[in-house]
């Protein structure tokens, strides 16, 4: 059963029936006023997470996306619905670009002085002959002017900006009351727990240091310490990365958890698709310790997973059916009632669940009827107004 609705999320919940749903993954807006954006202008108010609290069943997990200025008022307004917050899950990536002001030339506009243009450089970061046109372009890249302090003031404050650069999206990980115990709950409603062997970050078929007994169970020598994994891969963490080199700069290898007495160990990414980098080319397989192998890896949403979209803050398809997968049980039912254009819906139905979603703006509400049209996932797809 796919099913999505044209509305306000608010009067759609309403419509919906008691302790139905079996989990929440949602990147409603984060009130930013994202882009000017009339739908970005707060945070979901403490009525609507009571709509999505009352149909889900007990112990279901919600997730939700914010933005880190304003992840404190999504968690309270979570909170205060009647969730209990469990943990936060951060996204981090690489990509992220600094929307700073420069004090230095704020300083020079307020004082009406004009700035020497001392070189230009393309949008990617790559310096280019100070003559360049201002307008054109290098190598197909867009050109920005390297300007120099006009006066005294903004000298003194040269280098000084306003903002960091963003590389992170933190996720409330929230879970209504349990009724009972968890394995009562589990019983009754198949929902309060999460899916650990279904979300561990594989090892592929690499070989192992150490001992390995009838479990699976593999004991791992790691410096002065032992570690026990099992052949299905690390437990999920709540670190996802996006791989990117800056990323990756974030976990070096770590020398000292080598197995063979300390060689350098080489640094792997644990991804959704398996593992890059595996060995050092001798008959030593080492451990990812130290590296960004040890958390789940996907890249930001590409192009032809956007199929055309034009949302400003699409998701990749490969963390939403993660996240679907960490909290739905086998065959249960996803909600989302902020659908945008339909990347959690289509990341669930890929994960063999059943999905609702909700939108309240046609335009986007068109785009995900587009991709998750029945021709495309071969899926009968009901459209409510």
């Amino acid at each position: 059963m796919t099913d999505i609705r044209l509305g306000d999320c608010l009067d759609v919940l309403r419509t919906m029936p008691d302790c139905s749903i079996d989990a929440v993954v949602t990147d409603p807006p984060y009130g930013l006023s994202f882009m000017g954006k009339k739908w970005d202008y707060d945070v979901p108010t403490v009525e609507v997470w009571r709509e999505v609290f009352r149909v889900l069943k007990p112990g279901g997990h919600l997730l939700a996306f914010a933005g880190t200025r304003t992840q404190h008022r999504m968690c309270v307004n979570i909170e205060d619905a009647g969730f209990e917050i469990r943990d936060m899950i951060a996204w981090v990536y690489g990509s992220g670009f600094p929307k700073s002001l420069d004090v230095s030339k704020a300083l020079d506009k307020a004082a009406g002085a004009e700035r020497e243009v001392v070189g230009r450089y393309s949008d990617n970061g790559r310096k280019c002959p100070k003559h360049q046109n201002t307008h054109a372009t290098w190598e197909g890249d867009a050109m920005v002017d390297i300007t120099a302090p006009a006066t005294e003031a903004a000298n003194q404050w040269s280098g000084w900006g306003t903002a960091l650069k963003p590389a992170m999206e933190p996720i409330t990980v929230a879970r209504k009351p349990l009724d009972g115990t968890v394995a009562e709950n589990v019983l009754r409603h198949g929902t309060g727990a999460i899916n650990v062997d279904g979300c561990r970050v594989g090892t592929g078929d690499r070989r192992m240091c150490g001992t390995t007994d009838k479990s699976g169970k593999t004991s791992i020598v790691l410096g002065a310490r032992q570690e026990t994994r099992t052949e299905l891969g690390r437990w999920p963490a709540n670190l996802i990365h996006d791989g990117s080199d800056e990323v990756l700069g974030l976990f070096p290898a770590d020398a000292r958890s080598s197995c063979d007495g300390g060689r350098s160990q080489n640094a792997c990414i644990g991804y959704s698709g398996g593992w890059k980098s595996a060995y050092d080319g001798s008959a030593n397989q080492y451990f990812d310790t130290g590296s960004a192998a040890r958390f789940f890896y996907t890249a930001k949403a590409a192009k032809r997973e956007r199929q055309g979209v034009t949302h400003p803050t699409v998701k990749p398809l490969d963390l939403m059916a993660y996240l679907c997968r960490l909290v739905t049980p086998p065959g249960g039912i996803v909600l989302d009632p902020f659908m945008g254009t339909g990347t959690t819906i289509k990341a669930a139905i890929g994960e063999g669940f059943q999905a609702i979603g909700i939108e309240r703006d046609p335009a986007y509400f068109a785009m995900a009827e587009h991709r998750l049209n029945g021709a495309q996932l071969g899926l009968g797809l009901e459209v409510q107004p």
